[in-house]
């Protein structure tokens, strides 16, 4: 079989600012887990300063006492708030790995019918995190690889579309987040492809997440056990303009930085009958948590420079990270009623809505920031 080709590009090269690691809490952990910790810890508070106030002594009671009995200030209520301290913390922690544990393995995905979008693209992905098959008669191109526990529903998905993960040679990943990278070590053991990302992501992602700075000045925290994935062998990494070929096969890595800073979105010309489609797989636009923690111009550089690269595709098919932002479901329902199902997916017009609901987002994002 043909070995894959990567062709380096000339175009726009992804300045220093593009490799600084960031991502969102809400992104990487899941917004259950977020509501969670945070409603968590404001009922402990407000318990715990319940609990302070009935055992901690006012400072004329304690200088009432110290007069009739200096030597018999009572050390029982600091122990007693020290014991609750504690405890508070150890439950945090404990419902904070348990929680981690279950989003880490699978996020709530949940089985999604593989169906052909258009030429030889197919959908491979869960319920929401994506997933996407190009088949060729060299071999097949796997993009994402989703959570660590979802690769059985992915290899499950290629099997129902009659191919084999075997088959599979080179695994492209979008970008170094759990949600999407955490399932391709499995995967890469599974098929014995090998796994290509670009320079910004690729030394987080042979980390297994670690290093990755979706927290800004607090992501010492992705080198705790709670934010890790199985790490992939790296085998190859590409830079903004590449194209990677495998046989027929082939991708156009355009760099659009933020989410991450090597986040990738790729072009693929798919072929139909007696036309070529153009089909744009979206990386992720949500901002980082970090933009709301601090100050960070260069982040914000990277989005306007993406915002601004995503506008000069042109996209006959678009999909994204996220099932649910691309429309899978509605989308995959109209193409089972339609003679032609390859219509149901053909949406220019809403790429470049996508991409304006994205950039207001992001600007309210930076406003928000800025009056805090």
């Amino acid at each position: 079989g043909s070995a894959a080709v990567l062709t380096r590009g000339t175009g726009l090269q992804a300045g220093p600012f593009f490799y600084r690691v960031s991502s969102s809490f809400a992104a990487c952990c899941g917004y259950d887990l977020a509501r969670f910790v945070v409603l968590f810890g404001l009922s402990s508070f407000i318990n715990w300063r319940t609990e302070l106030k009935a055992i901690w002594p006012t400072r004329s009671n304690a200088m009432d006492r110290q007069v009739k009995d200096p030597g018999n200030v009572s050390k029982k209520p600091r122990r007693r708030l020290r014991r609750i301290a504690l405890a508070f913390v150890a439950v945090v922690l404990a419902v904070l790995y348990v929680k981690w544990r279950e989003a880490s393995n699978q996020g709530g995905q949940k089985p999604a019918d593989p169906f052909r979008i258009a030429g030889n693209l197919y959908y491979v992905g869960a319920n929401d995190v994506t997933s996407f098959l190009l088949t060729g008669a060299d071999g097949h191109v796997l993009i994402d690889g989703g959570y660590p526990g979802t690769p059985p529903l992915i290899m499950e998905s290629i099997a129902k579309l009659g191919f084999d993960i075997r088959d599979v040679k080179i695994l492209l990943n979008s970008h170094a987040h759990l949600d999407h990278a955490g399932g391709l070590a499995e995967l890469q053991d599974a098929s014995g492809a090998e796994v290509w990302v670009s320079e910004g992501d690729a030394d987080v992602l042979a980390r297994g997440g670690a290093g990755g700075n979706f927290l800004g000045r607090f992501s010492f925290v992705t080198y705790l056990p709670f934010f890790r994935y199985p790490k992939p062998r790296v085998d190859h990494r590409f830079v903004d303009g590449d194209t990677i070929r495998l046989g027929d096969i082939e991708l156009i890595a355009h760099v659009t930085p933020g989410h991450t800073p090597g986040c990738t979105t790729w072009e693929i010309p798919v072929d139909e009958v007696d036309h070529t489609l153009n089909v744009v797989a979206v990386c992720g636009l949500t901002p980082p948590a970090a933009l709301s923690l601090e100050d960070n111009s260069e982040m914000e550089q990277d989005f306007e420079y993406t915002f601004k690269k995503l506008r000069s595709l042109h996209a006959d098919v678009w999909v994204t990270t996220h099932a649910r932002h691309f429309g899978r479901w509605a989308k995959y329902q109209r193409s089972l009623e339609m003679d032609d199902p390859v219509q149901a997916f053909i949406d220019p017009q809403g790429y470049l809505d996508y991409i304006d609901a994205w950039e207001r987002r992001f600007h309210e994002t930076i406003a928000d920031g800025q009056t805090e």
